[in-house]
Order: structure tokens, then C-alpha cells, then sequence
């Protein structure tokens, strides 16, 4: 989550949450908060839908407060977590226990959505021994049919010699 999508939902300003964090930096290692580079930044900016009142889509409002040469502080899941940390206020702590929530039910889905995976492959995996298992049953009732294909032309054919 962005520094300023943060701030919005703790209702701070983007600098306050910033220089909270500025001064607790020793619990935010790489791993738990970092800086946008400028090309990611406007990557990201180039998809962000500008808000209309007659539109219809979803939108998401980035405040116009940020100063344009400051690239913003992305934060991950224990970044976020961390940051209950030095926010204390009520609303902080709310907000970051309904975050923390939101986190918990992805990451469910997508742990659903991985068990669907693998039940997939599962059942691949057996239509593959079942299509060889087949096959193999199938091979065999032709060598079957084959050889009583051959016992019957064996037994119609013409017979030669003598007849008793």
C-alpha cells in the first residue's frame, strides 16, 4: 500500500505518517516499507482513473497535495503491521486491524485458489494414468479380436485333401 492511500484511511496527513516513520526508520527494514523509483511512479500513475462525476467505473482519488518530485513509500503486509506500531491513535489502530483482516482473507483466497491448482493437476495427473491404463485395455482387446479374427479364418478356410 502507498504512503498516501495509508495516511487516507488512518485520516493523518502523508507527511505525519511519513516523519512517524522517519522516526521509528529501525523497524521498517527494505523488506517492510521502500521507496517508489521515478519509472515505477508513473507507471502506476499512467493507470490510476481520474475521478468523473458521471462515471460509472471504479476509482481510485490519489490526493493532488503530493508534491510532483517526491515519489511516495510503498509499504507491504508487515510494513503495514508495523505501523500500528507508532500510530497510536484510535483510528489507527482500527484501521490497521481492519487491514490486517483484509490481508488474512486474500490471503485465503489465494490459498484457495492455489488448492484448486493442485486438485486440477491431481486430476490431470489421473486422467493421464487412466488415458495410458485405457489404452493399454484397449490394445489388448485388439490383439483379442485379432486373434480370434485369425482362429476364424483358420477355421472357414478351405479345406484341402480328402474327405471322410
Amino acid at each position: 500500500m502507498l504512503d498516501f492511500d495509508l495516511a487516507a484511511l488512518y485520516e493523518v496527513e502523508t507527511r505525519v505518517l511519513n516523519q512517524a516513520v522517519k522516526r521509528n526508520i529501525k523497524r521498517f527494514p527494505e523488506d517492510f516499507m521502500f521507496r517508489l523509483d521515478a519509472p515505477e511512479w508513473q507507471r502506476m500513475q499512467s493507470q490510476i482513473v481520474t475521478t468523473s462525476p458521471m462515471s460509472s467505473q471504479f476509482v481510485m482519488t490519489y490526493p493532488s497535495k503530493r508534491p510532483s518530485n517526491a515519489l511516495p513509500y510503498a509499504f507491504t503486509e508487515q510494513g503495514v503491521a508495523m505501523l500500528s506500531g507508532i500510530l497510536n491513535s484510535d483510528k489507527a489502530i482500527n484501521t490497521n486491524i481492519a487491514i490486517m483482516r483484509a490481508f488474512i482473507e486474500v490471503r485465503k483466497v489465494l490459498l484457495q485458489q492455489t488448492d484448486m491448482r493442485e486438485q486440477l493437476r491431481e486430476i490431470k495427473d489421473r486422467m493421464g494414468e487412466h488415458d495410458t491404463q485405457l489404452n493399454q485395455i484397449y490394445d489388448a482387446m485388439e490383439n483379442l479380436l485379432d486373434e480370434k479374427a485369425a482362429q476364424r479364418k483358420w477355421e472357414e478356410r478351405q479345406r484341402i485333401g480328402s474327405k471322410q
